[in-house]
């Protein structure tokens, strides 16, 4: 668990972890090569979910032997479907991070949303719906691990 206390906000017990993939942890459907040492960091704090339309149909070969919990999207409505998976989880215990338009309800219901701009881009429905925006994953990783960077940034 990941405990912060926000000045101007609240505290959070941060259970949940939840990841787009295409975009967020891989481009093209390869896995952005360093960032499974960061996963397994975080894993030993929060439980990891890796939401996926799985573009490319490789998001379990790319995965494989890491401690993540992976969903492949197979409703017609992608972001309902994400928003959905936060609710359920707990979104007052997740962390968001995503890139694309359906991503952008999963990061407004989660405690805190992140969105970020790498090789792929960023849909502007989705920086508009994060509390936080980082133009690398292993930045945003990085501020989980390192959690007052995200006090420093989201205080009011």
């Amino acid at each position: 668990m990941l405990e912060l206390s926000i000045s101007g906000l609240r505290a959070y017990q941060i259970r949940h972890l939840v990841f787009d993939f295409n975009g967020t942890l891989a481009a093209d459907g390869i896995l952005i090569p360093g960032i499974t040492k960061h996963i397994i960091t975080l894993a030993q704090q929060l439980q990891i979910h890796i939401l996926t339309s799985d573009t490319h149909g490789t998001v379990t070969s790319q995965m494989a032997g890491l401690p993540v919990n992976i969903t492949i999207l197979t409703s017609k409505n992608h972001t309902q479907q994400k928003a959905e998976f936060v609710e359920k989880l707990g979104a007052d215990e997740t962390i968001a991070i995503g890139n694309g338009s359906n991503d952008a309800a999963m990061l407004a219901k989660a405690a805190i949303g992140i969105a970020l701009i790498q090789q792929e881009g960023a849909s502007v429905v989705t920086i508009s719906s994060a509390d936080l925006v980082f133009t690398d994953v292993f930045d945003a990783v990085d501020a989980l691990i390192h959690p007052q960077r995200l006090v420093a940034s989201l205080r009011k």
